[in-house]
């Protein structure tokens, strides 16, 4: 059965005066309007498309590729608002997405971005958003493991550092103090579970920790010097200021992975600079 808010593999079932009749499997029909339709589109060719409630509540396809769907968070912009609740830019030309006033924590002005859930709607089935975020995104029941890959969203900050979600599903934080980059509220990152604790509690890193993160970070750096003529103004005695802002690394990290590529013989360092070897 197709719902609202998901990606589906859709054949053409049928052309009218209106676009496409795609059908699932199971022979349940969307239309497909004109202005996503080629010339080239025939009977039984299969399309990507992204599904979607119209005004009257009617499922329509599109093939525009939405910021977020069904189960997903995101940081979007609110381009109008009602008596009713706030319409946001979702990436659908066709289609705002709402968030109705039930769904609201705080003030909502339009021209900002506010970091919401999207989900289905019992009654309509239309795709809507929510900024109580805790009903969907929670701790309970983990499932992450230590050092694993996240996608991280940033959701909110505080003096220590930003609260974060993970994968969609968990509330994760990433710390101030271990931050060699500039981050800001709807950030969407890669990082690492760097701790999980007894009451579920998860801390992430935007760095691997151990070996990997060397390696990682090594092969960054060949890729910043190459593009800088072979040659950072960087050495042992760089200031960790200095270090980060022409790296995106600690002092630790630079260091360790400056020595890695030492080692390989990659780079040399002398006094005030590093600087890559000819590969010939």
């Amino acid at each position: 059965m197709l719902s609202a808010g998901h990606y589906y593999k859709l054949r053409v079932n049928r052309i009218s005066d209106f676009g496409l009749y795609l059908s699932d499997n199971e022979e349940n029909e969307v239309l497909l309007p004109n202005r996503y339709v080629s010339l080239e589109n025939k009977v039984g060719d299969e399309l990507d498309v992204f599904v979607y409630c119209d005004s009257e509540d009617r499922l329509v396809a599109t093939t525009d590729r939405p910021l977020a769907t069904v189960g997903e968070a995101a940081c979007l912009k609110v381009v109008d608002k009602t008596i009713h609740g706030a319409f946001l830019d979702w990436g659908l030309k066709a289609k705002d997405l709402f968030l109705p006033n039930r769904n609201m924590q705080g003030r909502v002005e339009a021209g900002r971005s506010y970091v919401v859930f999207l989900y289905n709607d019992n009654v309509t089935g239309r795709v809507v958003a929510t900024m109580l975020l805790n009903g969907f995104v929670n701790n309970q029941e983990l499932t992450l493991r230590p050092r694993e890959e996240v996608d991280i969203l940033v959701a909110s900050q505080n003096e220590i550092g930003y609260r974060v979600i993970l994968n969609n599903r968990h509330w994760g934080m990433l710390y101030r103090n271990q931050l060699f980059r500039p981050v800001q509220i709807g950030d969407r990152l890669k990082g690492y579970v760097s701790r999980i604790t007894e009451d579920n509690r998860v801390d992430v890193a935007l760095q691997q920790q151990g070996y990997d993160e060397v390696k990682k970070s090594a092969a960054r750096l060949v890729e910043l010097l190459q593009g800088q003529g072979g040659t950072l103004p960087l050495w042992d005695a760089s200031a960790p200021d200095e270090v980060a802002r022409l790296t995106g690394m600690s002092k630790k990290v630079f260091k360790r992975s400056a020595g890695l590529l030492m080692k390989q013989g990659r780079i040399t360092m002398q006094e005030g600079r590093i600087s890559l070897v000819d590969e010939e």
